[in-house]
């Protein structure tokens, strides 16, 4: 069984650490919500995490994909299935995510080939249903009200999540918080991904969940406002 660490971040909100990649767990009264879903072989491990930390995996409502990629998508399946929740993703990168249509290829800087290619000898996630397609703008029922924000640029279909009544903005891949807030990296389109950045830095979070990287917790909006304004596409 792949280990997870389930690290707590407020009260309601937990990061999932798969060692590489990460996925985060938001609690409300009576349910949860996986937002990613990490490697594919990583199910027993999370749902192992979630009952050391005191919850119920049997209450998982729903896993909302904010991309198609490997490291987001691989457990989703397994966990749905299991625990009977609903798995959501934007309409651009469903047919992806159930194995309809490739990964779209990344438009890579020279620095990041190495990188992405270590990536691609890990498993790549199963063919996994979507139940509810999202075009961005919609009202997700978890965190009090959870707002989908169409991001494209990273993927097509990359989307965040913001709950305006807590502060907290899942940032998919977007935005990395690996040291500093900085743009993250494997883009398809990078001008693309620097105006969802952009979009994403004027909702002034309070906490900031990125796909790879710390939470950040102080000084967020400050500093996710310098990083897009020091980005290049």
């Amino acid at each position: 069984m792949a280990s997870v660490e389930l690290i707590r971040i407020t009260p309601r909100l937990h990061l999932l650490d798969f060692s590489i990649g990460q996925a985060y767990l938001w609690q409300d009264d009576g349910e949860l919500t996986l937002i990613d879903a990490g490697w594919a072989g990583t199910a027993d491990g999370t749902a192992a995490a979630v009952r050391k930390a005191g919850l119920d995996p049997d209450r998982l409502r729903r896993i909302v994909l904010t991309h198609c990629h490997r490291d987001h998508v691989g457990s989703a399946q397994e966990l749905a299935d299991r625990y009977g929740a609903e798995i959501v993703a934007h309409r651009r990168d469903a047919p992806v995510v159930r194995g309809e249509a490739p990964v779209p290829d990344p438009d890579l800087l020279d620095w990041e080939v190495p990188l992405h290619e270590h990536g691609l000898t890990v498993p790549a996630a199963p063919p996994t249903r979507v139940d509810l397609e999202v075009d961005g703008g919609e009202e997700l029922d978890f965190g009090d009200g959870a707002v989908v924000v169409h991001t494209p640029g990273h993927t097509p279909g990359s989307i965040a999540l913001h709950l305006p009544r807590h502060g907290v903005l899942f940032t998919g891949d977007t935005v990395a918080s690996v040291g500093e807030v900085t743009f993250g990296v494997f883009h398809v389109d990078r001008s693309l991904a620097l105006d969802s950045m952009r979009i994403l830095a004027g909702l002034a979070p309070s906490v900031l969940c990125c796909g790879h990287g710390a939470p950040v917790t102080s000084e967020t909006a400050a500093r996710l406002e310098a990083a897009a304004a020091r980005a290049k596409a």
